[in-house]
């Protein structure tokens, strides 16, 4: 009965013996030495917590993926300032004499100068002009970490309306109102290395979605935009610091279709054709192929009836959303009008289909409703082929469903919970699962410190999913996975101070690709209190209490 309870045994915990151990045996096994490299996250981390930092007056946005830059916008979201980071260890020597809190020179000198010792203003570049504003939410790093998309929107004055042609540009546009207006659109090509303004491109009467990368998608040098006015999608390729453009999705499918169509219609409004678009026509013709075979193999033409039935529904639906799989392959997401422009509340439990688009051959691979369990299945198995994180890693390690048994049992809890609900089940857990498709580009946080095989931690507070989440009043803790040791804390709490009952308070983390270096930035209603969580070999404190040791706070 022993040999069964024989306790698990602990790998050596001290950077000492595992950097000896590393250089005497090396990988244990051919093709792991990444995985030894990156136990000794384990050793260093973000373990102090600087509460109110005194920074200038912008926004922080985010780390290049190689992490060398921080960009911000200004506090009028006109200009775009780049910083050059310093390194975790830039304010070592501010933060040698963190243990003596009463000493308050010290402490304002930690608090007005730990900005400056890890960022340094690079370039101040100014993008908008007018009533434009930069979209703080919207940034887009190519692979090489050298540019950065930055979208920018201005709203269209009342007495400056458009005309009725410039709004309903063809027969699939969508009807504009409150909950949805039109605006101006604009999209800045920026050098982080010159800070110089490469590029832009504008879209005048539109309905672009910036806000978390959602109508933008840039894989590689490939950048696709959506624009859910007209119904079409902008493919450009970035190439020496230009927007190229490459094809426009929607009316028309192939760059020649435009020329042969005016050939033969050559005064036609596009807003009075009778005829489908192409890409709608696409779809429908996948659906009516498929109904069609499955009416002839089972020799009942029920499915058949059913497309016929439906077919006003299918006609009417309009896309929503997009992301681009790879150089050659949209995903898209259709839904009802409704649902595109905002009036209906609660857009995920409605009807949606996703279709898979060859954008070389304009043909519809595939297609499924979002309560199919074949792409549910897909999506849990390749779900880092739909989040695209390796491609702006070094290291090429993300923790996802796919790759990481950790984070694969928390979304078969997730999912189980749903199914257990009242009024859930299996169709409404599908649901919930795959209204994350299509996924916004770049919202995966590379940081070894969210890594589940490393670090246990809740992801009710922090996830590797860059979305603002609720601010706990306790610290966060993080374990590591090998020993079950209590490593680190993070506080993006209000540490203490008061709020108001009705204050909706939200926290949003910014993890360095590499370093043991964060940035949260609490919000409790129009308020925003900025944080980092720096690593700091003064601080020895790691038993379970919730002590100030670690925590420097300057409410």
């Amino acid at each position: 009965m022993e040999l069964f309870l024989k306790p698990k045994k602990i790998p050596p915990q001290n950077i000492v013996v595992r950097l000896a151990n590393r250089q005497t045996h090396g990988a244990k096994k051919p093709g792991t030495h990444f995985h030894t490299a990156r136990q000794f996250y384990q050793n260093i981390f973000p373990n102090f917590t600087v509460i109110n930092v005194e920074k200038p007056p912008c926004f922080l946005r985010k780390f290049s993926p190689d992490g060398k830059y921080c960009i911000a916008f200004s506090a009028d979201q006109t200009y775009l300032e780049i910083y050059a980071y310093q390194g975790a260890a830039a304010a070592s020597d501010l933060l040698q004499y963190v243990n003596e809190k009463k000493d308050s020179k010290r402490r304002l000198e930690i608090k007005s100068q730990i900005f400056g010792r890890f960022f340094k203003l690079k370039y101040t570049i100014c993008l908008s002009q007018g009533s434009e504003q930069l979209n703080r939410e919207c940034s887009l790093f190519t692979e090489d970490g050298r540019y950065v998309i930055i979208g920018s929107a201005s709203f269209i004055p009342e007495e400056i309306r458009p005309h009725f042609y410039e709004i309903y540009t063809n027969n699939e546009a969508v009807t504009p109102n409150l909950k949805s207006p039109l605006e101006d659109y604009t999209l800045h090509l920026v050098d982080l290395q010159t800070g110089k303004l490469c590029d832009t491109r504008q879209f005048k009467v539109d309905k672009i979605y910036l806000s978390h990368n959602q109508g933008l998608y840039l894989y590689k040098d490939t950048l696709a935009v959506l624009s859910v006015q007209h119904q079409s999608i902008h493919i450009f390729q970035i190439l020496d610091g230009m927007f190229v453009n490459i094809k426009k999705i929607g009316r028309f499918c192939f760059e020649d279709d435009h020329y042969k169509y005016s050939s033969v219609y050559p005064n036609e409004r596009a807003f009075k054709e009778n005829c489908i678009n192409s890409l709608k026509h696409r779809v429908l013709a996948f659906l009516f192929l498929r109904a069609k075979s499955l009416s002839h193999e089972s020799d009942d033409p029920t499915e058949l009836r059913r497309f016929y039935h439906f077919f006003d529904n299918f006609n009417s639906l309009r896309m929503w959303k997009m992301q681009l799989l790879d150089e050659n392959h949209l995903l898209i997401k259709y839904a009802s009008e409704d649902v595109v422009t905002l009036r209906v509340t609660d857009a995920n439990n409605q009807p949606s289909f996703i279709v898979v688009f060859n954008i070389l051959e304009s043909k519809v691979m595939a297609l499924y409703e979002n309560t199919s369990k074949d792409l549910l299945r897909l999506f849990e198995d390749f779900c880092d082929c739909f989040r695209n994180v390796n491609i702006y890693t070094k290291t090429k390690f993300t923790c996802s469903p796919s790759n990481n048994l950790y984070a694969k049992i928390l979304q078969q809890r997730f999912k189980q919970t749903i199914i257990n609900a009242k009024f859930g089940g299996k169709v409404e857990a599908t649901k919930r699962l795959l209204a994350q498709l299509p996924i916004s580009a770049q919202s995966y946080s590379s940081s070894p410190y969210l890594d589940l095989s490393l670090f246990s931690y809740d992801d009710k507070w922090v996830s590797v999913l860059e979305r603002p989440k609720a601010c706990g009043e306790h610290p966060i803790r993080f374990y590591a996975r090998d020993s079950g040791f209590l490593k680190f804390r993070i506080y993006a709490g209000a540490m203490g101070r008061t709020t108001t009952p009705s204050a909706r308070r939200l926290v949003a983390f910014t993890f360095h690709p590499t370093d043991p270096f964060a940035i949260s930035v609490q919000r409790t209603n129009s308020e925003y209190i900025v944080n980092f969580h720096v690593a700091c070999d003064t601080v020895l404190s790691t038993d379970d209490s919730d002590n100030d040791n670690n925590v420097l706070s300057f409410l």
